[in-house]
C-alpha cells in the first residue's frame, strides 16, 4: 500500500551516513582488486582510505543532501582510459554490494543513483554512441502507456 506520507525518492528510514560508509568501503575494497578496474585506478589513487572518504562525501551528498562533496567526477574520469565495460563492470560490483549491505528499499535507491550517474559520465565521455538497452547497463523496462483520464461517454465513437 502507498503511504501518502511518503514522497517518491524520499530517503528511506535506514539509510544513513554511516551504512554508506560501509557501502562505500567494501565497494572500493572490490575496486581495488578487480581485475578489469584495478588496474586502471590503482595506479592513480595514492591513498585508497582518503578516497573512499571522499566517495562517502560524494555518495552523501548525492542521497542524503548533506552538500558535503565538492569536486568533478567527470573532469577526473575523462582523462582515464576506460570505456563502456568499465562503466558496466563498475555498476555490477556497485549493484553486488549495494545488495550485500543495505536493505532492499536503500539497495534500490543506491542503485537507481548510480545507474543515472555512470549514463550521465558515459554521456559526458563519449561512450554512448553504441549504447541501446541492456547495453548501457541501466535495465530496461516496459514502457506503460499513459492512462485514459477522461472516459469517452457512451456511444462517442460511432
Amino acid at each position: 500500500m502507498h503511504d501518502a506520507g511518503r514522497m517518491p525518492n524520499a530517503i528511506p528510514a535506514n539509510l544513513d551516513e554511516a551504512r554508506l560508509a560501509t557501502l562505500v568501503e567494501r565497494f572500493y575494497d572490490k575496486v581495488h582488486i578487480d581485475p578489469l578496474l584495478g588496474p586502471v585506478f590503482n595506479p592513480r589513487v595514492d591513498d585508497w582510505d582518503a578516497h573512499k572518504v571522499l566517495m562517502t562525501s560524494f555518495w552523501t551528498t548525492v542521497a542524503l543532501h548533506t552538500g558535503h562533496y565538492r569536486g568533478n567526477p567527470l573532469g577526473k574520469h575523462q582523462p582515464l582510459p576506460i570505456g563502456v565495460q568499465h562503466f558496466q563492470r563498475w555498476l555490477a560490483l556497485w549493484r553486488e554490494t549495494a545488495g550485500e549491505v543495505l536493505d532492499v528499499e536503500s539497495a534500490a535507491l543506491m542503485i537507481g543513483y548510480a545507474e543515472r550517474i555512470g549514463y550521465g559520465m558515459r554521456v559526458g565521455m563519449g561512450l554512448t554512441q553504441h549504447l541501446r538497452g541492456r547495453e548501457s547497463g541501466i535495465p530496461v523496462r516496459a514502457r506503460q502507456p499513459p492512462a485514459d483520464r477522461t472516459p469517452a461517454a457512451p456511444g462517442a465513437n460511432g
